[in-house]
């Protein structure tokens, strides 16, 4: 746990009591504070209160007397559609509103540094696509070359859930555009933006709130090295406001779409990761056979990972070693199983358009089992990426009216889960991939993306057992 250090017999609010905001509040009262909690959910409080927090009704007039400042867990709105009642009446009583990212920011360094020989040093992780795996796989090619690392954030363990860091540890951080917008403090060592895409949009009112939140991670925080995904405008621009020049190597780019050659610069391009130093090619990896990290988007990832341990000191053959032996995660181009020569792909995770057109194009003849809780902007960005689809079969509450945008592609009506994967596996012969990519929330059906992802290996397990 890290201790949460200035707030020594202050009387702090936490709302939410989901697993940042126990969290919180345990790390609050570790360092000294008074805490009183709230959350909607009456189990939540009940739970809460039987483990010894003060619950005090923050809807309450007069609520936020003698209260130092309100911790939000990341889920609550506090802008955009609307901000939480309970944050508008801190707002109205001058009660600073932060988060856990920014109190851990406030409470990471510790005189225990003073004795190190080297400085603990934090790496933070954002963009749309991409963040799990590339933290993930940046954790694990550090854990792979003998240097201590502990991963959390939005992936892992809450960031004040963590052990203080040891002498020489990296801390790997996935932060959310929830947990970016709203922090106070945010002061990462190296800060990675991977991609960007329309998602989240009615939390911030629409593609530049988006962005802004994300940007706020290297505008607010200063990191000593910038890693930059420059596919998109908006990466290029954020690259261009930092830069200082085309010598100024605090500024990485990465890219899958274009071969990078000024200043220092990391690309991929048919399978061959790049790195590029003042123009003259320094190491190369090929990525095609790594299992771990299958198509384009996951090479950009390795693009990304890779600039980050290279930034930390770490060679390319350590790196590349590591690599290969990257497992990947649940959910994220799984691979779960290899049945009569077909493949079963379980990308739960892709629930926006632009997460799924990166599956569809890791992979050859496809079916493709999508569908949920559509999101704002439909699915005609995805049409030009059907090449690879032989059949779609489409799940979820609104599973005629996704097919019927789906032109250009033969879509079978499933509905469930169950049926889908059976017609799949019924239909597929030896070389295609059964692949689940949703390009939707699971919320019509599911709890969340994993149930959605459990749900597809149990059926898959089912229908080549």
């Amino acid at each position: 746990m890290i201790p949460v250090q200035g707030y020594v017999g202050q009387t702090v609010a936490v709302l939410g009591l989901g697993r940042s905001g126990r969290a919180t509040a345990a790390a609050l009262i570790e360092g000294g504070a008074e805490v009183v909690v709230w959350d909607d959910s009456v189990p939540a409080r009940e739970a809460a209160e039987a483990d010894g927090l003060i619950i005090r009704d923050l809807t309450k007039q007069g609520a936020f007397e003698g209260i130092s400042k309100l911790i939000v867990s990341p889920g609550i709105p506090h802008l955009y559609p609307n901000p939480n009642p309970v944050i508008s009446a801190a707002w109205d009583a001058t009660v600073p509103v932060d988060n856990d990212i920014g109190l851990f920011f406030q409470s990471f360094a510790t005189d225990a540094w003073n004795s190190f020989d080297v400085a603990p040093r934090v790496v933070a992780v954002t963009g749309s696509n991409g963040k799990s795996t590339t933290s993930a796989l940046i954790h694990h090619i550090l854990i792979e070359n003998g240097r201590p690392s502990q991963l959390a954030g939005n992936i892992g363990r809450g960031v004040l859930d963590i052990e203080p860091a040891h002498d020489g540890e990296v801390i790997v951080l996935e932060l959310s555009s929830y947990q970016t917008d709203l922090a106070r403090a945010l002061t990462p060592d190296i800060a990675v933006f991977t991609n960007l895409s329309p998602d989240h949009l009615d939390r911030h009112a629409g593609l530049g709130g988006y962005f802004a939140a994300k940007r706020r991670l290297f505008a607010e925080g200063g990191p000593d090295r910038a890693i930059i995904g420059v596919d998109e405008v908006e990466g290029r621009y954020l690259a261009n406001q930092l830069i200082e020049g085309a010598g100024d190597d605090r500024v990485i780019q990465i890219s899958t779409g274009r071969k990078l050659t000024d200043g220092w610069a990391v690309s991929a391009r048919k399978g061959f990761l790049s790195e590029m130093r003042k123009g003259r090619q320094v190491a190369s990896i090929d990525l095609r056979n790594v299992p771990g990290l299958p198509g384009a988007h996951n090479h950009q990832n390795a693009c990304a990972a890779y600039a980050v341990c290279r930034s930390l000191g770490l060679g390319p053959k350590g790196i590349e070693a590591a690599m290969h032996s990257y497992p990947g995660l649940p959910h994220r181009s799984q691979l779960v199983t290899e049945h009569n020569g077909v493949r079963y792909v379980n990308d739960s995770k892709a629930t926006n358009v632009d997460s799924a057109a990166k599956a569809l194009q890791a992979f050859t003849k496809i079916r493709w089992i999508c569908g949920g809780l559509q999101k704002e902007g439909g699915l005609d960005t995805l049409l030009p990426h059907l090449q690879n689809v032989a059949k779609a079969y489409v799940i979820g509450r609104e599973a005629e009216e996704f097919a019927r945008q789906l032109s250009g592609a033969e879509a079978e009506v499933c509905g469930t889960m169950a049926v889908a994967v059976s017609r799949a596996a019924a239909e597929a012969q030896s070389g295609d991939v059964v692949l689940l990519a949703p390009a939707a929330a699971s919320f019509d059906q599911y709890d969340s993306f994993e149930k959605r992802g459990e749900d597809f290996i149990a059926c898959v397990q089912e229908a080549t057992s």
